[in-house]
């Protein structure tokens, strides 16, 4: 490759632009979209982990919903950026992915494939985010109440939020939030 060339990307993996602290939205898929976190015990498992990692790398999780084949969460970086989210989740699925494949006696199989990241930096978009993650199992027609899926935050913001935020959380409309969520 000459000197002058433009590097290659490779296609299937997105770029992550990591270095401003905020708010930011993630969302990741098992690979082949498979259902690797099938059961209550997986995905309690996965929930649980994503959870502690989060507060291991000084991120503030906001929202979540994590499912048998992905997950989206709305979390706060460390003050001094988010340059440690790639660690976070590489902890993550790699705990999950090592879980799963014992289970499963398929030790080394790939069980993640990206994840993909969002800064937030608009504050209706933030609403708006917010809402979509804990009504995303509604969307996916798992339950008719958010708060009734128990790998989703809904049910905490529900109990914990002011009502007057949770209020205006809720009068966001989530059709036009555009966000990765083909599984």
């Amino acid at each position: 490759m000459s000197s002058d060339a433009s590097p290659v990307l490779w296609p299937h993996a997105p770029p992550h632009y990591l270095g401003a602290a905020g708010v930011y939205m993630v969302t990741a898929g098992t690979y082949g979209k498979e259902h690797f976190f099938r059961n209550r015990n997986r995905l309690q498992h996965l929930t649980n982990n994503l959870i502690a990692l989060a507060k291991q790398h000084q991120w503030q999780m906001q929202a979540w919903a994590v499912f048998s084949n992905h997950y989206h969460f709305i979390a706060s970086s460390p003050e001094d950026g988010a340059q440690n989210l790639g660690r976070w989740l590489g902890a993550l699925h790699r705990r999950s992915a090592t879980m799963v494949n014992k289970l499963d006696e398929t030790p080394g199989r790939k069980v993640w494939h990206n994840y993909w990241e969002s800064h937030i930096t608009f504050e209706k978009s933030y609403y708006a985010r917010l809402h979509y993650v804990h009504e995303n199992p509604v969307k996916y027609g798992l339950v008719t109440h958010a708060e009734a899926y128990d790998w989703c935050s809904a049910a905490w913001f529900a109990e914990h939020a002011a009502p007057a935020f949770r209020k205006t959380v809720e009068s966001f409309k989530i059709d036009r939030v555009n966000v990765r969520d083909d599984f």
